[in-house]
């Protein structure tokens, strides 16, 4: 009895009372929101990497695509009238593009060299920044309707704007139009907007080969980046046949430099003695001109030895020296004639 009247007593002489039961769960509750917002700010996206020889090489592709729908169309009006394409050709590139865009980008599929390359089209506006649904770092939605339209806008529609212009004003001459007259003035602005879509797309590319993102001018304004489609998937494409071709052009390239310094008359002498068929090496030694070893462009026959030479090789030394001897006979010649005269 006198325990439990002192314990407390002492307790509240010294000052301090014991936490409640449930203490701990409402500092829990007070802390919680506290620590959630340290976790959530700590969290950064994943980053990414994506190849820009791989994004490069689907330009290439979707290139090459558009070359060979474009041949095969050209091969249905082969029967019309030669050059009636020709004045068509900004019109057709324009609607082979549309339908490249038509059935790829408009449905959310990858052009044919983005598939072929693993890679899609994501809109970086809408990337999650981090969070529970991010795991490869490759999430996020595809392009927008907006987005879309005015990829096609600027691509399909603006190439074929600028081309047309620039055939029509090659077509008007407004280059060597007067210097004040209203054509030469757009003419300069013409240059002056190539010029400067040249210089934006250099410093674009510098920014690509930096970074990584937005191949192109388009891509960076309407913020559409090229991401794998899945992160496990390897390039489908083989460099077998492109690495075959590449060593046959440079082993061509090198018999086209090669071949004309060779003299061919000597490589044939050379050869000669591996020959089996003896005849035709005397056969061709006597076709052949004995000062040049060449075959004669204009024969001409020289007397009385009947030996054939060309016409400039033996009036040259004819010219030269009173008495010429034959190279083949040894004998004098007095005389040349035109072969196949009397």
């Amino acid at each position: 009895m006198d325990k439990e009247t002192l314990a407390p007593s002492s307790s509240s002489s010294s000052g301090f009372d014991p936490p409640s039961g449930d203490a701990w769960i409402a500092e829990f509750h007070r802390l919680y929101p506290r620590w959630k917002s340290l976790q959530e700010s700590s969290q950064v996206s994943i980053p990414i990497s994506i190849s820009r020889v791989n994004q490069f090489d689907a330009a290439r592709l979707d290139v090459e695509m558009s070359a060979m729908l474009k041949e095969q169309l050209v091969k249905v009006f082969s029967l019309m009238k030669p050059g009636f394409l020709f004045q068509y050709e900004p019109e057709l590139d324009a609607f082979l593009e549309f339908l490249i865009w038509r059935f790829s980008i408009w449905v959310d599929k990858p052009t044919p060299g983005n598939a072929l390359m693993n890679l899609r089209y994501r809109d970086e506006r809408a990337v999650p920044a981090g969070g529970k649904e991010v795991r490869t770092g490759l999430e996020g939605p595809g392009l927008s309707a907006s987005q879309k339209i005015w990829y096609c806008l600027s691509t399909v529609g603006g190439q074929y704007i600028w081309s047309r212009l620039q055939s029509f004003s090659a077509f008007r001459r407004w280059g060597d139009s007067e210097r004040r007259s209203l054509a030469r003035r757009a003419w300069i602005l013409i240059q002056r907007m190539e010029g400067l879509y040249k210089a934006c797309s250099f410093c674009n590319l510098l920014l690509f080969l930096y970074s990584g993102r937005y191949r192109s001018i388009i891509e960076r304004a309407l913020r559409a980046r090229l991401v794998y489609g899945s992160p496990n998937m390897n390039r489908a494409v083989s460099f077998e046949y492109m690495n075959r071709q590449l060593v046959w052009n440079e082993f061509s390239e090198m018999l086209l430099l090669l071949l004309p310094l060779l003299n061919s008359s000597s490589v044939k002498k050379f050869l000669l003695p591996f020959s089996k068929d003896k005849s035709l090496g005397s056969s061709n030694d006597e076709a052949e001109c004995p000062i040049c070893h060449s075959t004669p462009s204009i024969p001409f026959t020289a007397i009385p030895c009947q030996h054939r030479y060309c016409y400039y090789c033996l009036r040259t030394r004819c010219a030269a020296t009173s008495s010429y001897r034959c190279a083949r006979c040894n004998e004098t010649v007095v005389a040349i004639r035109r072969q196949g005269s009397t």
